[in-house]
């Protein structure tokens, strides 16, 4: 580590000491070098002394007698040297203190011994030995001789025996890349001005450290193209997240400041120049719009594969039935316990999940496409969504069709396509007006955060990886902002590939294509317009963030992610429960309410008990009710008589016949969710993890990542394929994934603790000399989560020309 870098984009300094020390420090760096003080002294003999330095000098003051100390030196005009006044109170216990008043061309320094510091809640401690470094006066001659004076006085009537030494700093000026060791003590700062506990923040950038830290400085922040480097002990450890000592204090009790001192390396390293900001720049550009172009080439193949298949199938629609080979096709094995295309009612008999996969169902036969479904043609007198659809038939009821053993999508999706676009539509609707109205404010907050930071010069607030931390203009991290960028260019090639594919849908709608009427999952593209936005809102928010990271701010880029995680669940299972899907509204208000709960417990939820009580109870409670709702799929009702019907089934189902649960699938997945949502909700209570927000974020994503999985099992063993798009999707997914959770652990700086203890992660960039760990986070990151939309987008390709009465639901 060492010295001042003349470079286009600043210097970077840094510091640390030796391992195994615990210290707390306070760095200042400032332009200013002028001092003012006076001495008021009351003697009646003032002897003057010629002194020399690097001699040590024994005497006695009383308030009777004031002795002057006088010395010269030759100041150089192209030469920084520094002089060092050390002074040590040989008297125990004195009468008074001893005033020191240093006098110099220009400036004048004065303090006491025993030096007084204070500490956290205003506890005093003193100090017998101080020592201060003086400011090299101005000079406009090459070479200059100059006095000063040190005096020495004191109001104490007993005599004071105290020790006086100056000698000059030769290594006042501190070189580039070369370290520069020293020690420091609280009442002996390594510097001329400002170097004290109570004024080191007066002026410059400062910042508290344990072990090590690093200011990067520009150089538009000195004009006079200098600065001076200063390092204070703190007198306690407390202000650096040490532990909190107890002292019964009397009125006015001065305590002992122990051994406090410290050795140090400084280094000044050049900083970054312009050619690495413009690399970093169009590295993360080039990275993103590889995937533009990558899609757009996807795109044209996947659109000559389409126009071959249509070819080919209207080619062969000119043949024969008996020249294409087609005729009587099995149904799906799922049928068993449906309605059957001929009007007949379910089998009296139980039907079990395997007896379901070897029966071959031969007495059903496959119907012309266009003639399924014209029992649910879409109602023209309304677009408004009702409890109970109109329909005639007795047997299309919601309480007899979705209480059937085995569910097809055309069994739950029977509502007025249009009435559920446009329930899927506010989706979309509402994210962009939360959008809106949540990032106006967090844009103003954190431009008045960074704005504080660049005037009082506070780099305690934010919570940088200073080590890794490329300030550009008024921001004082701008690669942290930079590697957000893809969350937005990402997001938003992905609502173009889903515009594309909502305009194709409704071109095929239009053209009364059969296929895209009655075959495949229905096509409601409202949820992936919202997980679009919300991607592209949390790299702006995640933006916002990383302008000044801290505990005040921290749900600016957690609140999409529960967003993202809540929407992905929401599109799975609304892939096969078209009709009885969440409203937005109810949705969004439950991501409202885990919003809600990550700030408390970011807030309240250190080491309290009862909030981790409260929380494990609404996380069960809240994992059962959905339970409830997915296995009844939405036929039960919470009111006063719940409890009354969960005794009656316990009765029947358990007691009286013993018979196991009709609905198998959906109970394995039910059993699973409630095994894994109550070992985390135990796991909370019992370890309490300090990082609330990140613990909430891997509750959504567990219960995901268990849906998805349990969805693509239920998938294959159904019958169903996975496109080869699909599976390239979910591999690459995967994999991305993989390697972002490695960066996202690496944890460079954390607002769970003080800054100074947050510094002690602080690491070198790895990519570029521009990015840091958590930047390759924020690129893997918003890959793999492109990567996870495009597998729900993609993974039911292989269901487009099969009828909707074929489809299993699970």
């Amino acid at each position: 580590m060492s010295n001042c870098w003349r470079s286009r984009r600043g210097t970077v300094f840094s510091c640390g000491f030796e391992p195994g020390l615990f210290s707390c420090f306070g760095v200042l760096l400032l332009t200013t070098h002028v001092l003012y003080g006076e001495a008021n002294t009351n003697t009646s003999v003032v002897v003057q002394k010629d002194a020399q330095f690097d001699i040590t000098y024994l005497d006695t003051v009383t308030s009777e007698n004031q002795t002057i100390y006088a010395f010269n030196h030759t100041v150089s005009k192209n030469k920084t040297e520094g002089v060092r006044v050390s002074v040590e109170l040989l008297s125990e216990r004195p009468n008074g203190p001893v005033l020191f008043v240093v006098r110099q061309k220009q400036a004048v320094l004065s303090f006491q011994v025993p030096l007084i510091l204070r500490g956290l809640y205003q506890r005093k401690y003193q100090y017998t030995q101080v020592g201060r470094t003086l400011c090299q006066p101005p000079t406009l001659a090459l070479s200059e001789m100059q006095f000063f004076y040190v005096d020495v006085s004191t109001l104490s009537t007993s005599g004071v025996h105290y020790q006086l030494r100056v000698s000059r700093v030769e290594s006042f000026t501190l070189q580039t890349d070369k370290k520069f060791t020293f020690n420091a003590t609280p009442s002996q700062p390594q510097c001329p001005v400002y170097d004290l506990d109570n004024n080191v923040a007066f002026i410059g950038m400062y910042q508290t450290m344990t072990k090590t830290g690093a200011i990067t400085v520009q150089r538009k922040d000195f004009p006079s193209n200098s600065f001076y480097v200063v390092v204070v002990v703190k007198t306690e450890d407390e202000a650096c997240g040490g532990p909190l000592k107890f002292y019964s204090l009397l009125p006015d009790e001065l305590l002992d400041a122990g051994n406090r001192s410290k050795t140090l390396d400084v280094v000044v390293s050049p900083a970054i120049n312009s050619n690495v900001y413009i690399m970093g720049v169009l590295f993360c550009l080039g990275i993103f719009l590889s995937f533009y172009i990558l899609t757009f080439l996807v795109a044209c193949i996947e659109n000559k594969r389409l126009h071959r298949k249509r070819a080919g199938l209207l080619k062969a629609a000119d043949m024969s039935p008996a020249e294409t080979g087609k005729g009587l096709s099995p149904a799906s094995p799922y049928e068993y316990g449906s309605f059957a295309d001929n009007g007949s009612t379910m089998s009296s008999e139980p039907v079990t999940d395997s007896m379901a996969s070897a029966e071959t169902n031969d007495g059903y036969m496959e119907r012309p496409l266009d003639v399924v479904g014209r029992c649910r043609q879409e109602s023209l007198s309304s677009v408004e969504e009702d409890d109970y659809d109109t329909l005639a038939d007795i047997d299309s009821d919601k309480n007899i069709v979705r209480t059937k053993k085995y569910l097809c999508v055309s069994d739950l999706a029977r509502k007025d396509k249009r009435v559920l676009n446009k329930k899927y539509q506010i989706y979309f609707w509402n994210i962009a007006t939360i959008a809106v109205f949540y990032a106006l404010p967090v844009i103003q907050l954190v431009i008045t955060y960074q704005t504080v930071v660049n005037v009082t010069g506070n780099q305690d607030i934010c919570y940088y990886n200073f080590l890794c931390a490329h300030p550009l203009g008024a921001l004082s991290s701008f690669n942290n902002i930079l590697s957000n960028l893809g969350y937005v260019m990402l997001g938003l090639l992905f609502l173009l590939i889903v515009l594309q594919r909502d305009i194709l849908h409704n071109r095929a709608l239009m053209r009364n294509d059969t296929p895209a009427l009655e075959c495949g999952i229905p096509k409601h593209f409202g949820l992936f317009y919202a997980m679009g936005t919300a991607l592209m809102m949390e790299g702006l928010l995640s933006a916002c963030y990383h302008v000044c990271p801290n505990y005040t701010n921290f749900q600016f880029d957690t609140s999409f992610m529960y967003m993202i995680a809540g929407l992905c669940m929401l599109k799975l299972y609304q892939k096969r429960h078209p009709d009885i899907n969440a409203s937005a509204y109810s949705a969004y208000a439950c991501l409202a309410a885990v919003i809600f709960f990550s700030v408390l417990g970011v807030v309240f939820g250190k080491g309290n008990t009862a909030f981790w009580v409260v929380f494990s109870v609404i996380h069960i409670v809240a994992t059962m009710l959905l339970s409830t709702q997915l296995y009844y799929v939405g036929r039960w009702r919470l009111d006063s008589g719940i409890l009354r019907r969960i005794l009656y089934v316990i009765y029947t189902d358990c007691i009286q016949q013993c018979s196991g649960p009709m609905y198998i699938d959906r109970m394995v997945l039910l059993v699973m969710g409630n095994i894994v949502n109550w070992s985390l909700a135990a796991y909370g209570l019992i370890k309490r993890p300090n990082d609330f927000a990140s613990y909430l974020l891997a509750i959504a994503i567990c219960n995901l990542l268990l849906y998805f999985a349990f969805y693509i099992i239920m998938k294959l063993r159904s019958g169903e394929r996975v496109l080869f798009l699909a599976l390239v999707c979910i591999l690459f997914t995967a994999v991305v994934w993989g390697f972002a959770l490695f960066f996202f652990f690496q944890g460079l700086s954390t607002w769970q603790k003080t800054p100074a203890e947050s510094r002690e992660h602080n690491r070198d960039c790895i990519l570029l000399s521009f990015f840091d760990d958590h930047d390759i986070w924020h690129f893997l990151s918003s890959i793999a989560m492109f990567g996870s939309f495009l597998v729900l987008l993609t993974m039911d390709d292989d269901l487009d020309t099969i009828q909707r009465e074929k489809i299993y639901v699970f």
